[in-house]
């Protein structure tokens, strides 16, 4: 055979399961209708990615009651009487050939195929095990919505849809990979969205050639602008309502099947300083935990190094009873700080990742005990003093109020670059390293949107929700980047003609 059905049923059913090297898990279900049940339908399906139920509802039992009791029929015509019953029951789609047999079985469709007839009918039975919204474990809040999304692309757009109840939500829907056929949805509301932005992302996800997809983090790492930098140039979360509040400010979320995290783009660097509780609370506290944020990330990337630079090169800086003290904490201990300090980064590193990686049930305590005992046996055995335990068990913490996880692990890396400079030339290098960062941050862009606005280039009307979050009164527009509809509550889209 070409791929093209053939007008007999064996051997059409014999070329599907050759495609599929007979395997186990495809079912193939015969049933006899028309005149004298003489008529032979058969029914393929893959077990495991169907929904038994709907099977049953949608195609067996109109084949076994209403279709037989048409087949004394004079003039019956099977093909029309299964349609119009597949039509009554919710619906099909007409298919032809081999290869699109094997990709509907494949995505959870039942193909039906009567003998004698060179067309097959593919009807939507998608089931399988899946699991239940629930509360998302990487991003939680005190006071928000407790939905998260699921590995269920289906179940994430209805999330969405919930949020969002405009026709102007537009979803544009591609297959990528070419052996996982992986369903990507690009989403973005019309009229809001810049019309170039979604252009941009639409062109780079067809310019993917690749032969699998199996997380959201393969999508990103192959859409990006620049792959030469440790900082994160696209959103992900797992919040329906993050997703939702980044779609009325005119971004575009892109929805993969088989992961609970969403992209977003295009993503500023001020977008992982903030958090979903930040609109759940008044207007002051949002805004103190914000500069708090914005305190620990510099305390996560510039203790370590401070520390070094002070210690090493300008103990002048130090006020005389502080340097006294330092001073004797440090007798005795055989490393320079520098050293000193990256072997307890190092220690807290693997510590922090042997948590993630143990069960969940040993791995928090092994994390923290771990880091109690080593940090206290290296101070009794004089390898590291108590000083620098303090500054990178406070460095650690600060880094866990970064919202972002991705965020915080670009920090870590800058972490170190900076404690060398400072190693090398003191607070000097630590100056010159953080200036050569700001110019990497403004260098970089998302979509081809500055990913340091608004802060650079400076927008005045964007700073109302950036460090501070002034009242949901105040916040009258929207992103000047990113929104082609900056005044929020006059949206009036396009309407096709």
């Amino acid at each position: 055979m070409n791929g093209s059905l053939d007008s007999r049923l064996d051997e059409n059913i014999a070329a599907v399961k050759n495609e599929f090297g007979s395997s186990k898990d495809l079912a193939t279900e015969m049933v006899s209708v028309g005149p004298g049940q003489l008529v032979r339908v058969s029914l393929i399906y893959m077990r495991g990615l169907i929904d038994a139920a709907s099977l049953q509802d949608r195609i067996r039992t109109p084949l076994l009651t209403s279709v037989r009791v048409k087949s004394d029929d004079r003039d019956f015509d099977p093909v029309t009487i299964v349609r119009s019953e597949l039509e009554a029951a919710g619906g099909w789609s007409r298919i032809d050939c081999i290869p699109d047999i094997s990709q509907a079985i494949l995505s959870g469709m039942t193909v039906i195929i009567i003998d004698g007839v060179t067309e097959g009918m593919a009807v939507d039975t998608k089931g399988g095990q899946e699991r239940a919204v629930e509360e998302p474990s990487t991003q939680s809040v005190v006071r928000g919505p407790r939905e998260g999304f699921t590995e269920s692309a289906a179940t994430n757009l209805a999330l969405i849809r919930k949020r969002i109840k405009t026709p102007d939500l537009r979803v544009e829907s591609r297959v990528i990979g070419t052996l996982t056929r992986t369903s990507v949805d690009l989403l973005f509301i019309q009229g809001i969205a810049k019309a170039a932005v979604v252009e941009e992302i639409r062109s780079r996800l067809n310019r993917i050639k690749i032969d699998g997809i199996l997380e959201s983090g393969n999508i990103e790492e192959l859409i990006q602008d620049n792959t030469v930098t440790v900082f994160p140039t696209i959103y992900n979360s797992e919040r329906p309502d993050v997703v939702a509040a980044g779609l009325l400010e005119g971004r575009v979320a892109i929805l993969i099947d088989g992961t609970p995290f969403v992209l977003l783009a295009p993503a500023l660097f001020v977008q992982f300083f903030q958090s979903a509780e930040d609109y759940y609370q008044r207007a002051d506290f949002a805004s103190l935990i914000r500069i708090l944020r914005y305190i620990c990330f510099f305390i996560s990337l510039l203790a370590p190094s401070f520390y070094v630079a002070i210690t090493t090169f300008h103990q002048e800086l130090i006020p005389s009873p502080l340097l006294l003290s330092l001073a004797a904490q440090r007798e005795g201990i055989p490393f320079p700080a520098f050293l000193e300090a990256a072997v307890m980064e190092i220690i807290f590193e693997i510590l922090r990742e042997a948590g993630v990686r143990l069960p969940k049930t040993v791995g928090q305590a092994v994390s923290i005990v771990g880091a109690l005992v080593i940090g206290q046996a290296a101070v009794e055995a004089g390898l590291v003093s108590p000083g620098m335990v303090i500054v990178v068990s406070i460095t650690a913490i600060a880094n866990f109020v970064i919202p972002a996880f991705n965020m915080g692990i670009s920090i870590r890396i800058i972490r170190f670059l900076l404690m060398m400079c400072a190693a090398a030339f003191g607070l000097f290098g630590v100056t010159i390293g953080l200036i050569a960062m700001v110019q990497h941050l403004c260098s970089l862009r998302s979509m081809g949107v500055p990913y340091m606005s608004p802060m650079g280039p400076f927008n005045l009307d964007d700073q109302k929700d950036t460090i501070l979050r002034l009242p949901l009164s105040k916040l009258l527009a929207r992103p000047r980047f990113i929104s082609a509809n900056r005044i929020r509550g006059h949206h009036d889209s396009p309407r096709p003609k």
